[in-house]
């Protein structure tokens, strides 16, 4: 049952930023307050080591919120193999494609104030780009527009060169020269180049910048204060982020990576992904955000955002579908990606409440590992006794955590180290 991961990358872009204020205060996530019983927290903490075993990544923060269990809140690990700084839940990372959610909340509010119809021809807003025909906004949010993904020629490229600055029309350009998999512009797929072509003409027709526009209709609304989008430049986050690709990386004689020896790639150029990827915050925050994005508390009514799911590609279990920049995997809505440096996921049940954040501070087995642990972790947590006067919900998810632990497993690069 392992899911196909969308796999982007990305570091943070927008032409002009707002800086996280981690001093302020955060906007509460919906949880439990208490801490989950002893076995509970140990399963999620041995599912967590498991993945950065696997993952080659030294450190990783977590939450997991479930209103009738408890919640766990916490920074596993360090920095880096050869920076024995501990990870703490106040760090800033970089959330990579939850970005991509975000981009769509803008949108749709943009939409309801009058300023774009996302059902008419990008033409009407922008006519630079005469081969997306009637491709409409809402087509580029639920990944069904006639455009690919930029990493396809530029990754390496991207790798090799951290500081250099990308223009997003560039990016999008070379999204349109992808060809797209089978079922064209009518199925889903990843694409990267269509949120940030959201961004670019979301400035047109506001004025004002992508960064500018996320932190007035998300960031703020939401009370997120360690959340932004960064400016041009490199704008390092707390959490150091590494990569088993491209600068200094190593590889054993076998071929197989040399895991404690990862490239630091925590001040790469932010022009890399903007609003396709490219957002910093903290795990209060992406906590707080995930929920809010589950139970559509920044999309406006009527908008039909989630209206057309499509499944998330071909062979695919039912359950797992994708639409106005969010996937639903079972009863979570959420979304998931890497850049380099981090993997990261997060994942919300409206009905519940059950809320899962993880990131993990290497990029070298992409965006699936983050995805599966966060839907392993889900899985403990649905299963997690209900404290004294409240009541566990009925209904499960479809899947185990063994399965998901299973495709950890199965997709490390990295040997376990030596007991």
């Amino acid at each position: 049952m392992a899911a196909v991961a969308a796999t982007v990358i990305a570091l943070s872009l927008a032409t002009a930023g707002c800086a996280p204020t981690p001093a302020a205060e955060h906007a509460a996530v919906a949880g439990n307050g208490g801490d989950f019983a002893k076995d509970t927290q140990k399963q999620l903490q041995d599912a967590v080591h498991a993945a950065m075993s696997a993952s080659g990544a030294s450190g990783a923060i977590v939450g997991v919120w479930a209103p009738w269990a408890g919640d766990w809140v916490e920074g596993l690990g360090t920095q880096s193999p050869t920076d024995k700084t501990a990870v703490t839940t106040a760090m800033d990372f970089r959330i990579a494609d939850v970005t991509r959610a975000m981009t769509c909340d803008a949108l749709y509010q943009v939409a309801a104030d009058g300023t774009v119809d996302v059902d008419k021809p990008l033409s009407t807003y922008d006519p630079g780009y005469p081969d997306l025909g009637k491709t409409t906004l809402r087509q580029l949010c639920d990944g069904t527009a006639p455009i690919g993904s930029y990493r396809a020629s530029l990754g390496p490229v991207m790798a090799d060169n951290p500081t250099r600055q990308w223009d997003p029309h560039e990016l999008v350009t070379y999204g349109l020269g992808q060809t797209l998999p089978a079922g064209g512009a009518t199925a889903y797929h990843d694409s990267d180049a269509a949120y940030v072509l959201v961004g670019v003409i979301l400035e047109r027709v506001t004025g004002k910048t992508i960064a500018q526009i996320l932190h007035d209709k998300v960031f703020a609304p939401l009370g997120l204060p360690s959340t932004a989008l960064p400016g041009a430049s490199a704008s390092t986050p707390h959490t150091t982020g590494t990569a088993l690709t491209g600068l200094n990386s190593v590889k054993g004689a076998d071929g197989k990576w040399v895991c404690d020896k990862p490239a630091d790639v925590t001040d790469a150029s932010a022009s890399l992904g903007s609003s396709a990827a490219g957002v910093v915050s903290d795990i209060d925050d992406l906590g707080a955000y995930v929920q809010a994005l589950a139970k559509g508390t920044l999309t406006p009514k009527g908008s039909k955002r989630f209206a057309s799911p499509q499944p998330v590609a071909a062979g695919t279990p039912s359950w797992y579908t994708a639409a106005g920049g969010a996937y639903q995997a079972g009863n979570l809505i959420g979304q998931f990606g890497a850049v380099p440096g981090y993997a990261t996921a997060a994942f919300s049940d409206p009905a519940t409440g059950l809320t899962v954040a993880v990131v993990l501070n290497n990029s070298g087995a992409g965006a699936s590992v983050a995805e599966y642990l966060a839907w392993e972790l889900a899985a403990i947590a649905s299963k997690a006794p209900a404290e004294k006067g409240k009541k566990a919900p009925a209904a499960g998810l479809p899947w185990t955590a063994q399965q998901y632990a299973d495709a950890i497993a199965q997709s490390a690069i990295c040997a376990p180290p030596a007991k």
